[in-house]
């Protein structure tokens, strides 16, 4: 668990850092540059040494183990056949706009957000009904329920969640969760939560010399996630939870995910949406998942430790140097949404910093409505890396005059 360790991605099969050139630090998509957990590359190690590779199914255990973690971290309590595997979380948002809703009907989004969830009901020939989240005076982000409300029109037939938030490293609490859910339910909405990022909380630590600030606390702690799906059966009977291993171990290549899906009639209605169209999930999929989720856990604990570490370095390092930059420190996520709207840089950032600092970060623009004028960077690196990119930037900056 040597996290400050530089393994060369260059010359592998990384899209991650192939995409910009040999010279670009790549801090742009959600793929650690971590050395996965040493228990799934053994076993992964141990499938491949078995030598055939047939038609394979799911790992007899991963069911027991995945209700047991539900319920461990969450109090949750699923049955083991509440369960859909898929090779994605986004193929599970796409599935579920066609599950719960007709060409022409609506899905509801919070902008700004991952740009594959703006995508999707175009996909499946619906509309895009978007509400913007609130960015406050201390850059932290806010939900107006109001405007959520205004946002959904008699055709609105599906709300995507993304909790975590991505891009700005929101944990909802459970009463923005619990308003949200009430909401949906009293319009009818299927909710489609995407909680990709559930594992990756981070631990709240206030800084010193800095003016950036953490999320307020009220209304309870968010510091531990809180599925959308768990806090009714109601509210359950009308939700598709996607999880996956992937963002959480590092394992994203190898395409494992879950939805969770409590109402008998939903889950039919969303298994057969699949048919014909969607692969089950592949051999070394399910071996990877299976052991990480049954023993990574003190992987786990020691990454988010290192990553808590790299956002107080991040976030310190951009308040101390990188004037007209600012960042409100994410609850959870490896990821940091940079406003650079009052900052010195010409033009679109992501541009900027690509071509004068060579620095690849993700384009705010990309994710809606509210993501103009911004950049996402991913802090999920040895800090060795991390560090030489926001020295790339400041020096890029600092050239302005």
């Amino acid at each position: 668990m040597n996290f400050d360790r530089v393994i060369d991605r260059r010359a592998s099969d990384s899209e991650k850092w192939r995409r910009y050139g040999r010279d670009a630090l790549p801090l742009w998509v959600a793929d650690m540059d971590f050395m996965s957990p040493e228990p799934v590359v053994r076993a992964l190690r141990e499938r491949v040494e078995h030598g055939v590779f047939g038609y394979g199914s799911e790992p007899t255990e991963l069911r027991e183990v995945l209700v047991e973690r539900l319920s461990r971290l969450y109090g949750w309590h699923v049955s083991a056949e509440d369960f859909v595997f898929l090779p994605g979380v986004v193929t599970g948002f796409n599935m579920a706009c066609r599950a719960a809703a007709s060409p022409g009907e609506g899905v509801l989004v919070q902008t700004p957000v991952y740009p594959p969830i703006l995508a999707a009901p175009a996909h499946a020939g619906l509309e895009r009904h978007a509400m913007e989240l609130t960015r406050e005076p201390s850059g932290c982000y806010a939900i107006d329920f109001a405007a959520f409300e205004q946002a959904i029109t008699n055709r609105t037939r599906v709300f995507i969640l993304c909790n975590p938030h991505n891009p700005m490293g929101r944990a909802f609490r459970r009463d923005e969760l619990e308003h949200m859910a009430e909401i949906c339910l009293r319009h009818d909405l299927i909710i489609c939560s995407d909680e990709i990022h559930c594992d990756h909380i981070l631990p709240s630590r206030p800084l010193a010399n800095t003016a950036i600030v953490p999320y307020p606390r009220k209304g309870g702690d968010c510091r531990r996630h809180v599925p959308i799906a768990s806090l009714s059966p109601d509210i359950a009977d009308r939700t598709i939870t996607l999880m996956a291993p992937s963002k959480t171990f590092n394992i994203a290549g190898l395409q494992c995910s879950v939805a969770i899906i409590q109402n008998a009639d939903l889950r039919r209605q969303f298994r057969r949406v699949r048919a014909g169209l969607v692969s089950e999930v592949n051999v070394m999929g399910f071996v990877a998942a299976l052991a990480a989720y049954r023993d990574g856990q003190a992987w786990l604990d020691a990454l988010l430790t290192y990553l808590a570490a790299n956002l107080d370095f991040l976030v310190e390092y951009v308040s101390a140097n990188l004037p007209g930059i600012s960042i409100c420190r994410p609850e959870a996520t490896t990821l940091a949404w940079l406003d650079c709207r009052p900052s010195a840089v010409p033009g679109n950032p992501h541009e900027f910093f690509l071509h004068e600092a060579e620095v690849a970060l993700n384009d705010g623009a990309a994710f809606g409505s509210g993501g103009e004028g911004f950049v996402r960077l991913n802090f999920g690196c040895p800090r060795a890396m991390l560090a030489k990119a926001l020295d790339r930037m400041r020096i890029a900056m600092g050239a302005l005059g």
